[in-house]
Order: structure tokens, then sequence, then C-alpha cells
């Protein structure tokens, strides 16, 4: 018996490894909405008919920017290329829409009233929790809307805003319902930053100082070095940070061979085992920029102990973290229910618990298990010299509470 190549088939068993062409867009603007609305405009792709948009907006950066609605439509409108599909619609942000199934429930109602279609457009704007909500919506409705996320957030910008997964919370925990959606394209807006608070702009470094212990000596140093220039909002200095963490996020999501986590390890989930269980048992009250940056100090300091990542580099990420405007420590680390987080990481992906430490500023290894009592020491360490949450949590924020 042979195929109709006339190759011959030895069995009934056929194991055929394949690729799927994706490509990953990313864009850089200083007002995608204003003078660089040209980026925006191109990314939607021409056809004999106008290409069908659909926007939503995080209701946090409309309570900052109240004419951002009607400037988009305006935008939209003047476009003939382009149908805006109804007016823009606006959702609540942070973990309010991941933990609500009716607001799920309204975006695909709008996408099915509206008729959209595979080749439609879904744009969203908003912090990582809104981009998350919104594209597990646009991914699930006829297996795939293509989605253009445009991230508010610094750590939506510098990290998740590229990232090919999507979800809602379940079952009372994170992100355990959800899809690996490439997006159609990511454009990461300057001015749209600028309605953050202090403490919601400084959250997204937490990413950077992550992804460089993992992939860059030379941008770990720059983080280090500069880490006060950027808690004040210096620019160039966060515009470089931001730049280079989101591109060494989407090398690693294009080039580094698991996009979709078939393996059992996940290097950018570094310090997130810890993080995701501190959002969950502090109910969301502590940030996910803040509890990613406990958990890398607190992961840095068990390298240090047990894998021999050396001193001078713990000191530099506790010091980094801090001097980022960013807490190091939390008092809910002293629970013993923050190690049921070891548990749900593993059972997010399946398989053997594979934890990522460093050895040294990027070399990462990945383990398989945890000596509580040397994580504890850890804890400990990190407690001593660390930034309390208790501190960060007294500065008021007054705008976008929603945005992550």
């Amino acid at each position: 018996m042979s195929d109709s190549f006339g190759q011959s088939l030895p069995s009934d068993q056929y194991d055929i490894e394949f690729q799927v062409p994706q490509t990953h867009r990313l864009r850089f603007t200083q007002d995608c909405f204003g003078d660089d609305f040209t980026v925006l405009r191109e990314l939607f792709e021409p056809s004999a008919d106008a290409a069908r948009v659909q926007v939503w907006v995080d209701q946090g950066l409309v309570a900052w920017d109240a004419t951002l609605c009607e400037r988009i439509n305006r935008r939209f409108d003047s476009a003939v290329e382009l149908e805006l599909v109804g007016r823009t619609q606006t959702l609540p942000g942070g973990e309010t829409i991941k933990n609500d199934p009716a607001l799920i429930d309204r975006l695909l109602a709008s996408f099915n009233s509206h008729d959209l279609d595979r080749r439609s457009y879904v744009v969203v704007i908003g912090g990582g929790a809104v981009l998350d909500a919104v594209g597990y919506a646009a991914a699930i409705a006829h297996r795939g809307i293509r989605l253009v996320r445009i991230p508010t957030t610094t750590l939506a910008q510098a990290d998740s805003g590229v990232g090919v997964k999507n979800a809602v919370n379940w079952f009372g925990k994170k992100n355990w319902k959800g899809t690996f959606a490439t997006p159609w394209a990511v454009v990461n807006d300057e001015r749209l930053l600028q309605g953050l608070s202090d403490r919601d702009y400084r959250c997204g470094f937490s990413e950077a100082v992550k992804v460089a212990l993992l992939k860059d000596a030379d941008f770990f140093h720059f983080l280090a070095d500069n880490a006060s220039a950027i808690a004040q909002r210096q620019q160039p200095y966060c515009r470089r940070a931001i730049r280079e963490s989101v591109l060494l996020h989407l090398w690693h999501i294009t080039r580094g061979g698991d996009p979709f986590e078939l393996q059992q390890a996940r290097p950018l989930d570094f310090g997130h085992w810890s993080a995701h269980k501190l959002e969950s048992v502090t109910n969301y009250s502590v940030r996910h920029g803040e509890a990613v940056g406990i958990g890398v100090a607190v992961d840095v300091a068990y390298s240090h102990l047990k894998l021999g990542l050396p001193l001078q580099i713990t000191e530099q990420t506790l010091g980094a973290l801090q001097q980022l405007g960013l807490p190091t420590w939390h008092a809910a680390l002293d629970e013993d229910v923050i190690f049921d987080g070891l548990e749900e990481f593993r059972q997010h992906l399946g398989g053997e618990l594979t934890i990522t430490l460093i050895e040294d500023v990027g070399r990462p290894v990945d383990v398989h298990s945890i000596d509580r009592a040397v994580m504890r020491e850890a804890m400990d360490l990190v407690a001593q010299h660390g930034n309390s949450y208790s501190h960060i949590a007294d500065v008021p924020n007054t705008s976008r509470q929603s945005a992550l």
C-alpha cells in the first residue's frame, strides 16, 4: 500500500511533525490614536471590503482620559478601509473582569450580534487583565477572531502584551481557564502610560528584572544602575527598560522552541510560583507586578543558598527591586499555604514539578523539587533585607486602580 505520492505505508501508525506559520507583529508608538495612527491603521489586512473592527477599552483608562473613546471613534471613522462595528465599548479592569463570567458572556454576545468572523478584528486597549479576558473571548469565538492588543500598563508592555496566553480565573485559581493564541498584533504606545499612578507604573519593571536575570547580564546591570531613575519615570531609561524587556520576552516566545508550553519548564515564570499564590491569599490586594517582585526576590535568595548564585547578584537584585519602588517582602509568606502554590504551579502545566531558578545571570536551571527548609531560610533572608509590602501599600493610588 502506498500514499498518493507513491511512498510506502509500512504500518497503521503515523506520527507526523508539522509547523503552522505564524507572524508576531510588535509596534512601538508615541500616540497611536494621534499622530501615529497610521502605524495602527496599517496592521489591518486589506481586503475587498472594509476590515471590520470592534474596540474594547479598560474603564480605568477612560477614567484618566475621558475623551479617549471619542478620539478612537473619530480615528476609525476617518479610515475608509476600516469599519468600526458599533461604538468603542468599555469593560472593568483588574481581577474583576477575570473573575466575572458574565463579562465574558457580554463580549461573546457582542461578537455574535455584530457578526464578527475570523477575518474581523477585536482591538483591546487596557492592562494585562483586560488583555487576558478579551483575548480569551476572542480566541474561543469562531475558534479565533484576530486580536490586536494595545497594552496600557508598564507590566503589560514589558511582558504579557506579547504573550500567547489568554485566561480568566476559575475555581478560585488564577488563569485556570484559558487558551494559547498568538495575537494578530501588539502596539506599545507610550502616551497611554501617562495616566498610571506611580505605584502601577513601577509594577511592570519587576518583569524586566526577571527576564534580565534569565537572559541578559548587560540589561540586568542597566536596570540595577538606573532603577531610581526608572522609578522616577525618567526617559529614556523607562523607554529602554520596557523595550528591552518586551523584546527579550518576544524572542523567547518566537525562538525559544516552546511557545505553547508543551514541555515541563516555564522559564518566563521565574519567581511566579509564590507570586500567583500571594496574589490569591491577599485577595489580589497585592498587584501582580508587586507579587512578581517578591517572588523573584525569594527565588533569587533560594538560588543563592541552593545553587550558589553569587551573593553580589542576590544583593543587586534586592537593591534594584527596592530602588524601583517595589516590595520584596510580604507577611503572607510566613503562611504555609504559600507552599500550596508549588502544587498549583505543577498542576497548571502538568507532569513533574519544574521550577526555573538561576545559577548566575543568564544561566537558568530547571529543578524538580524545592527544599522547603532552604526556601524558608531564603524567605527569612529576604524578610531581613526586604522592603515590606505594607510600606508600598500605604502609597495612595488615585488613578486607574483597575488598570492591572
